[in-house]
């Protein structure tokens, strides 16, 4: 028939769309709704204000009674709600009439889903929200949060925003422009059997492991007891299983900076983290062959920063295909670098930040053709790397930033901007290998042709001690990487 070979979801569409065509029938959503019990047996908790009255029913508490506030100083006896224990609280009187209040209160999410539009206007008494400032700052741009708040929070928020919108509070549609959902901290566990069968785990820090050559774990002992123990394997860290690491302890250890450069490089931010200590020194180092270059060029940086214009970029290199190499080098790490920020990709923002540091290196001591011009590139790359790094490692880059004259507060510059002339590309940096193995490294033009680079290639000094009394055979090149000197 005409519905044979369809998978369901097109065999049910089809056959929808026939009965509709002939009349026979009409498309509908039978929504599955069940009533919503928002209300809790205890003493914590948003007063619910209703009146219960004698025969049964319920009505408001009037406007003129509101807030309702929970009374103070009340027994907590672990088995009678508090709220109905206190009869002086429970009990009123409306219109002449003897009621109760209710004892019941809400959930936390009634107060909790629509925190982030009190924020507009936490000072506001005047009603549930100042409708002006709320519309000017909602909706939230990025909401970061861990994947638990997927089916529980952000459904309440969706719904109390909405509600919010209908009574005229809010004039947004939605309460959350962006979510990004955190990935786990993971991190090694170990344990030892006991007599009844549980469990007891051990912190890590307290754990001597035995690795393999390949870094695999062998076996593990208990420091204080001598105690062996078996290995949980790598788990979210939690209270449970003892695996949790103080961050107070490693930012005493290693600094702030160097702590959250770790945790913002070791994993893209929705993926699950490992921690390593390893890769927290790995952090550390990075830092200090920042703070280390900066030091040692402190006078130069100092002096070249006031040079640059206010973007804090240098002039376009004249007559130094190398530095203008690294210049572009420069950019083009922080051009990645300012899309990735955009995608809250802040490993490889990290990446490039070293990348960026690497080049900077290259450019200092004075060995370039142009000193000045270096001078004026390494004081740009500075400036640039600092003011990128500063979300991620702030005290670091703000007591840089002060110290080599960029500024006072790093916090009042500028977000770094890519020079679009530091982009054009004029040379390009190519590989030298001699039958495969590299020898040398050479900056040609961008538009060189390939004889002019095989003649550039051979003249390399290093290059010519491993042809020297041997026939070239062929000449690679490979435009933009190498060029392979075939000899024998």
């Amino acid at each position: 028939g005409d519905f044979n070979g369809l998978d369901f979801g097109a065999c049910r569409d089809a056959i929808t769309a026939a009965l509709v065509t002939k009349k026979a029938g009409e498309a509908s959503t039978n929504y599955r709704l069940r009533d919503w019990g928002v209300s809790r047996q205890r003493y914590w908790g948003a007063p619910i204000p209703m009146f219960n009255l004698p025969d049964g029913g319920e009505i408001a508490v009037p406007a003129d009674k509101l807030p309702v506030l929970l009374p103070e100083n009340v027994v907590m006896d672990g088995v009678t709600s508090p709220l109905k224990a206190d009869a002086t609280w429970r009990k009123a009187t409306i219109n002449g009439q003897d009621v109760e209040r209710e004892t019941d209160t809400f959930d936390t999410f009634m107060e909790s889903s629509w925190y982030y539009a009190r924020f507009t206007c936490p000072d506001y008494d005047k009603g549930i929200l100042d409708s002006e400032r709320a519309n000017y700052w909602l909706p939230v741009d990025q909401y970061v949060g861990g994947i638990e708040h997927a089916i529980l929070h952000l459904l309440y928020a969706r719904f109390f925003h909405k509600l919010l919108r209908d009574d005229g509070h809010l004039s947004s549609d939605e309460p959350f422009k962006r979510l990004l959902c955190q990935g786990m901290v993971l991190a090694e566990s170990y344990y030892k059997k006991r007599d009844d069968g549980g469990m007891d785990w051990f912190n890590p820090a307290e754990v001597e492991v035995n690795c393999d050559e390949r870094g695999h774990i062998l076996g593990a002992t208990h420091i204080p007891s001598g105690t062996l123990l078996e290995i949980g394997g790598t788990t979210k860290m939690s209270k449970s299983k003892n695996n949790g690491v103080d961050p107070q302890t490693t930012i005493d250890r290693y600094g702030a900076d160097t702590v959250r450069v770790f945790t913002m490089f070791a994993a893209p931010p929705e993926q699950t983290l490992e921690w390593n200590n390893d890769g927290v020194a790995g952090a550390q180092r990075f830092l200090k062959r920042l703070w280390t270059f900066c030091q040692q060029h402190a006078t130069v940086l100092h002096s070249a920063a006031a040079s640059l214009n206010k973007q804090g970029h240098c002039k376009e290199i004249e007559d130094d295909q190398a530095l203008a190499s690294r210049r572009q080098e420069i950019h083009s790490a922080l051009e990645k670098a300012l899309a990735d920020f955009e995608r809250n990709q802040f490993n490889t923002v990290i990446a490039a930040c070293m990348t960026m540091l690497n080049a900077i290196y290259k450019t200092l001591p004075g060995e370039a053709a142009t000193p000045q011009q270096a001078e004026r590139v390494a004081a740009e790359g500075i400036g640039l790397l600092l003011r990128l790094l500063a979300p991620v490692a702030p005290h670091i880059c703000h007591k840089l930033w002060q110290e080599l004259n960029f500024g006072k507060d790093i916090l009042d510059a500028n977000w770094p901007t890519v020079a679009s002339d530091a982009l054009v590309q004029s040379s390009v940096e190519l590989v030298v290998q001699v039958n495969g193995k590299l020898r040398a490294k050479l900056q040609v033009a961008v538009d060189a042709d390939k004889q002019s680079i095989e003649a550039q290639a051979q003249a390399e000094e290093n290059v010519q001690k491993f042809i020297a009394g041997k026939t070239v055979r062929k000449v690679i090149v490979v435009p933009g990487k190498l060029v392979n000197i075939v000899a024998n």
